[in-house]
């Protein structure tokens, strides 16, 4: 079993720090914001696609989209990327209380032909009521649950091609189809902490969604989806969504987790530990455990931080340390039963070097993934002189004028 590794589209921003790298912070409620600051960097379409261009290039199989009244539309945005790539897959996040379940499974399959089959879906219920309000949904945390298991039962029927009827409480549905199924069937990614929440990932669920919590944590929400998944006589397969700082030394991984700590004064933490405490969500309650809104003992278990979460609501934590030490940790969680790795850092574009061109490699000496990609300057003769080992053949600059 080999290691699938993803990277994250900043869609709502991206930056050097964790406080304000979105531009659109205020989520566009007063339109106070949609410049960026200083040292924001815009999601626009060239900068996206410089981090789209580097995943693909540097191994990564699929980037994650967000989804939210904060960032850009997943679909639009990924379907404009892919024209700028030729076999990055794109995680596409969307939310089934705002969609027809037959329309989302048009969707699928339309994007699935435009780009060759490289389409991920990764579902997300919700666990935020005031935005889930911004979208016209008012169920609560176990009916949306609910509602998420009767959608994705039309969208796997629609997909099967006959006409397809469903009768249910948030879906009556008569001769649902698409013009052609998509081909392949797009893999449904899933995450969800809560009782309610388990029994929608074993029933529809391909790949389940963790947060990064400890390896023993983690290990528990396996064997119980496992468990789920074997009633129903289903097979589910298991993923982790986490930061990385990977650096040529642990010393310097962790000066740089310290640097996204510095402009974090008391008041930032509090206001933003109380907004994620309002939420419903299961998964979102455990992350905020983690570190209870203090900056002592962040480092919850070897190399795993979890100053993220002290301002930023879902993904809360980060593998930190050298590069071999995060592939110790992915080798980790990978002995546990997760095959995929779902990774981002802060700035999105640097951090995807850092972890490509360091943990990669360790990956694959490992055996953990099936190729390292290839260098373009690989097997470029050498030339003055230079060894065949040195990239390229490029003659030395010297001094001169020239």
């Amino acid at each position: 079993m080999t290691v699938h590794l993803h990277w994250f589209l900043p869609t709502g921003g991206d930056g050097r720090t964790l406080v304000d790298r979105h531009a659109y912070t205020d989520g566009g409620i007063k339109r106070e914001r949609i410049t960026p600051v200083s040292g924001v960097r815009a999601p626009d379409i060239e900068y996206l696609a410089q981090i789209a261009k580097a995943a693909e290039q540097l191994g990564f199989e699929a980037v994650l989209t967000p989804t939210g009244t904060w960032c850009e539309d997943a679909w639009l945005t990924t379907v404009a990327l892919a024209q700028h790539t030729e076999r990055l897959k794109f995680l596409v996040a969307f939310r089934p209380g705002v969609i027809s379940p037959v329309l989302a499974a048009q969707m699928a399959a339309t994007y699935q032909r435009i780009t060759r089959g490289r389409l991920l879906l990764n579902v997300v219920t919700g666990g935020d009521s005031t935005e889930q309000r911004r979208f016209g949904d008012r169920l609560d945390h176990d009916r949306r649950y609910a509602r998420t298991d009767e959608f994705l039962s039309v969208v796997r029927g629609v997909w099967q091609g006959p006409p397809f009827d469903f009768d249910g409480e948030h879906f009556q549905v008569e001769g649902g189809l698409t013009a052609l199924p998509p081909d392949p069937l797009p893999e449904i990614f899933f995450g969800g902490s809560s009782a309610a929440a388990g029994p929608v990932a074993a029933r529809h669920t391909d790949v389940y969604l963790t947060w990064g919590e400890p390896p023993e944590a983690v290990k528990e929400k396996i064997d119980w989806i496992r468990g789920l998944a074997e009633a129903e006589g289903r097979t589910v397969r298991f993923g982790i969504r986490l930061h990385s700082i990977s650096r040529d030394s642990s010393a310097e991984a962790w000066r740089t987790a310290d640097r996204l700590l510095d402009d974090l004064d008391p008041e930032t933490v509090a206001a933003a530990q109380q907004a994620l405490g309002k939420s419903e969500s299961v998964g979102q309650q455990r992350m905020l455990a983690l570190h209870g809104g203090s900056r002592d003992k962040l480092e919850i278990a070897p190399n795993l931080w979890a100053g993220v979460g002290l301002v930023r609501g879902g993904a809360g934590t980060a593998l930190v340390g050298s590069h071999a030490e995060v592939a110790d940790r992915i080798e980790e969680y990978h002995a546990l039963g997760v095959e995929h790795f779902v990774l981002s850092g802060y700035p999105h574009l640097e951090e995807a070097y850092w972890f490509g061109e360091g943990v990669i490699p360790e990956l694959a000496g490992r055996g953990l993934l099936p190729r390292v990609p290839a260098s373009p300057l690989l097997g470029v003769p050498a030339a003055n002189g230079r060894p065949s080992s040195a990239p390229g053949g490029a003659p030395l600059l010297v001094a001169g004028g020239r």
